[in-house]
């Protein structure tokens, strides 16, 4: 059964804004859940929860469609079905993502902290407005094919293997990243940073490198279709 008790914040008009605490329908799990707009039906938020922790979804669906400024911590979804959910404004810390499913998933400015998300299909997510930023996580063999992620923000991550093939990366950092096996096939990089990446390899004649920033050791990356050796 579901519990709520509706708390009108301190100076606010009651039929506007409501706080409440909800017993979702996982045992012993309590979630602050926010609704604003007037008490009509068609201009109520749906409810959800600011924080989820330690909550394994891989048997038992997501109660909500859509959910904004959320923290999810070691959460478990594993095979899960994301598909055609939102996530707006939300954090993933210390997750487990593998075998989930993507197809029309939206991700709007979402944060992904110490995730495992192998083999994850980021292609099948809704493209528009997608914003993502990764930072400590294993996206080995995730696929990013003809997304738009300009300016898209990749720190200290192992992305072995991960598909890049017509993706724009305009601006994107890829920051002390293991890209060994990753794969750029006619993939926009134009002002891309790559200073601290390692074990990329790039063709300069089937990828727009324009701008693109580079040190000196992954140059070597550049000159492996050449089969030139270095030093």
């Amino acid at each position: 059964m579901v519990s709520d008790w509706a708390l009108a914040p301190k100076g606010s008009n009651s039929n506007r804004e409501r706080y409440f605490i909800r017993q979702i329908d996982l045992p012993g799990k309590w979630a602050l859940f926010w609704q604003s707009g007037r008490n009509r039906p068609e201009n109520r938020r749906q409810m959800t929860p600011n924080l989820v922790e330690g909550i394994d979804f891989s048997s038992q669906p997501l109660p909500n469609d859509e959910y904004e400024l959320c923290t999810f911590t070691r959460c478990t979804f594993t095979g899960a079905d994301l598909s055609k959910r939102a996530f707006y404004d939300c954090t993933f810390t210390d997750c487990t993502f593998a075998g989930a499913k993507l197809n029309r998933t939206a991700l709007r400015e979402v944060t992904f902290v110490g995730c495992d998300l192998t083999g994850l299909r980021f292609d099948h997510c809704d493209p528009f407005l997608l914003a993502v930023r990764f930072k400590r996580c294993t996206l080995t063999k995730a696929s990013f094919e003809k997304l738009s992620l300009k300016e898209t923000y990749f720190g200290q991550s192992v992305m072995q293997r991960v598909d890049f093939t017509q993706t724009d990366l305009t601006e994107a950092v890829f920051d002390e990243c293991d890209l060994d096996g990753a794969r750029f096939e006619y993939t926009v990089l134009e002002r891309a940073d790559f200073r601290t990446a390692r074990h990329y390899a790039l063709d300069p004649e089937r990828n727009r490198l324009k701008k693109a920033r580079f040190a000196w050791p992954g140059l070597v990356g550049l000159l492996v279709k050449y089969s030139i050796e270095v030093g």
